[in-house]
């Protein structure tokens, strides 16, 4: 089949893998400059603002059990992914921790019990001493309750939609950038190139826009904001979450000594630079969490809005020879494999 895609983030990406893997032939249609980050391309796709956490446990405080669901599929299906592209080292399963600090001890015991209500048999939180805490994160000074959750892990955002372009571009998927796709109906995208309004014809089409979806669905945008951090005498192993009554900061490890800290989801559409509220309440946190953190040198900050339907759940729809899928919110890395997978078994029922 000749197959069209409207978005090259992370959704497009995989799906472009997957269906060219199968033999057919794949076009995708994207408004950036070039398959770069975000800081080159021009794009606007939240794939690259984010962690790449997979946390389907630590996620049940704000996702339902099709989130929860998704998200343990899209975990046995990353290895096998990060294996057909070349770079099985972006994937990291040696699970994540949850932290507060004795201040916060009561949000923290609530969240965790509603976790613990949540999660299946097997997908439980365990409860770690402050010395067990020490022996797996010796960088983790200050919050006295933890829990480790064995189950989770994280994706090297940046390495993994490079790599899923290139191993892409070797399958035959042809990619067109500067296209801004405007409307995603049966089996047409219609799109501007060099400032002319054009259209084409597929056999199937996926719409995988995000926000440049609407007004063909009601997507808004939540914005998010993360900091990008380079700490040579930090140690960390796995993501790290520091429970708060107002905002629960995340810390995740990259090569090299990096670390990416966010959290911040605020109801707005704007786009501007990350705020000097978000800067020292993230920040700070990070800090009384990882005092080491005091040394380390701000390399980036970044914002950006992720795609949420009215019920900030994912959507996946199929009508005559169109198949969307939006609204994954802050779940995006976490579930996008696994509703890839649903989307193409109804593309072959159909």
């Amino acid at each position: 089949m000749r197959i069209g895609i409207a978005g090259a983030g992370l959704l497009g990406r995989l799906l472009a893998l997957e269906l060219s893997g199968k033999g057919h032939q794949v076009e995708v249609l994207d408004a950036a400059r070039d398959a770069g980050p975000r800081e080159t391309s021009g794009t606007e796709g939240a794939a690259w603002t984010a962690a790449g956490m997979l946390s389907p446990v630590a996620e049940l405080d704000r996702g339902n059990e099709d989130v929860f669901r998704l998200g343990l599929r899209s975990c046995a299906l990353w290895p096998a992914i990060a294996q057909a592209i070349g770079m099985p080292g972006v994937c990291h399963f040696d699970g994540s921790l949850l932290v507060a600090h004795r201040s916060d001890a009561g949000a923290a015991q609530r969240l965790v019990g509603l976790l613990q209500a949540k999660a299946d048999a097997g997908y439980q939180p365990e409860a770690l001493s402050v010395d067990a805490l020490a022996a797996l994160e010796p960088s983790v000074h200050g919050p006295t309750l933890a829990w480790r959750l064995p189950s989770e892990g994280y994706v090297e955002v940046h390495n993994t939609l490079q790599a899923l372009h290139a191993q892409g571009s070797r399958q035959g998927v042809q990619w067109h950038w500067g296209c801004p796709v405007q409307t995603v109906l049966d089996g047409q995208l219609h799109y501007t190139q060099d400032g002319q309004q054009k259209s084409q014809r597929f056999d199937h089409v996926f719409d995988v826009r995000g926000v440049g979806a609407r007004p063909q669905l009601p997507v808004r945008g939540v914005r998010g904001e993360i900091f990008l951090l380079h700490a040579p005498e930090v140690s960390l192993s796995r993501p790290l979450r520091l429970m708060h009554p107002r905002h629960s900061v995340y810390i995740v490890p990259r090569p090299d000594r990096y670390f990416v800290v966010g959290a911040s989801e605020i109801e707005s559409e704007d786009r501007s630079p990350v705020s000097l509220r978000s800067t020292l309440e993230l920040l700070s946190a990070a800090h009384s969490a990882i005092p080491a953190l005091a040394e380390a040198r701000v390399i980036h900050t970044e914002s950006n809005l992720r795609p949420a339907l009215p019920d900030n759940l994912p959507l996946l729809s199929q009508e005559r020879d169109v198949t969307r899928i939006n609204g994954l919110y802050r779940h995006g890395w976490l579930i996008a494999p696994a509703i890839v997978e649903e989307a193409l078994a109804q593309e072959l029922r159909a």
